[in-house]
């Protein structure tokens, strides 16, 4: 039982459908080829085996929720009904399909009467079970079988990894020596720089003394003319006076 929850539940319908079909006791009756399933729907169903369909579905049924009677099995495959500008309204799905199925389901031997406490109706018989439960087990061993190949996968990828993991190891490891080179040649530049930067200083002060200097020395030699003039005019006022 475990195992009809662990599939995909239309896959387990669609497929216990076909083994139905297989059995003499479920035939679809001649009125199935106009019939609407309930009051709500429009139209017949578009599907050929939709009375194998629905038998499957009632089997499955059965086997999750018996016992269970012809009422509930209504309300569960009813609907609302469109009623045009009216609000739309549940109707419950049609009896006689669902009837006709439970009986031809316990003649195959596959559903049978029981009572538990209150609830009567219809429960999974031992052979219906079987076929459920070997329509699950051709379901669920697909899975398997694609399984494998990703292990597989993942063991040939590993040295792939291996190689790419030493790959960046030697691309980190280069940046950084080639990062460290350039710091040195900045700090070289700089320190050379700064030397440069600093000589024209203490140079200027050197040039600036010996311009003064030549400058001093070039005013001298006017004070001297200025004191030779001016000694010459004194001479020269004291032979006017001797006169």
């Amino acid at each position: 039982m475990k195992d009809i929850y662990n599939v995909p539940q239309n896959e387990l319908i669609e497929k216990t459908a076909l083994e139905l079909k297989k059995i003499p006791f479920i035939k679809p009756p001649a009125w199935t080829e106009f019939v609407k399933t309930g009051a709500h729907k429009e139209r017949a169903p578009a599907r050929d085996d939709w009375w194998y369909v629905r038998a499957a579905a009632i089997l499955r049924t059965t086997h999750k929720l018996g016992p269970i009677g012809v009422s509930k099995l209504r309300t569960k495959y009813g609907g609302k009904k469109n009623r045009g500008v009216k609000p739309e309204k549940f109707y419950s799905g049609s009896g006689k399909i669902i009837r006709t199925v439970l009986q031809q389901l316990e003649e195959a031997g596959l559903v049978k009467k029981a009572e538990k406490g209150v609830h009567k109706g219809r429960i999974i018989a031992p052979k219906g079970a079987s076929i459920l439960d070997k329509v699950a087990a051709q379901i669920s061993g697909k899975k398997p079988q694609t399984m494998p190949k990703k292990p597989a996968e993942v063991k040939e990828n590993k040295p792939a990894e291996k190689v790419d993991k030493e790959q960046e190891e030697k691309i980190i490891k280069q940046p950084e020596k080639v990062e460290k080179k350039p710091e040195l040649k900045k700090q070289n530049i700089k320190i050379k720089q700064s030397q440069e930067i600093k000589k024209p200083a203490e140079e200027k002060p050197a040039e600036a003394k010996a311009e003064n200097k030549v400058e001093e020395k070039k005013d001298e030699p006017k004070k001297e003319l200025k004191k030779e003039q001016s000694k010459e005019d004194v001479s020269t006022a004291d032979e006017l006076v001797k006169k």
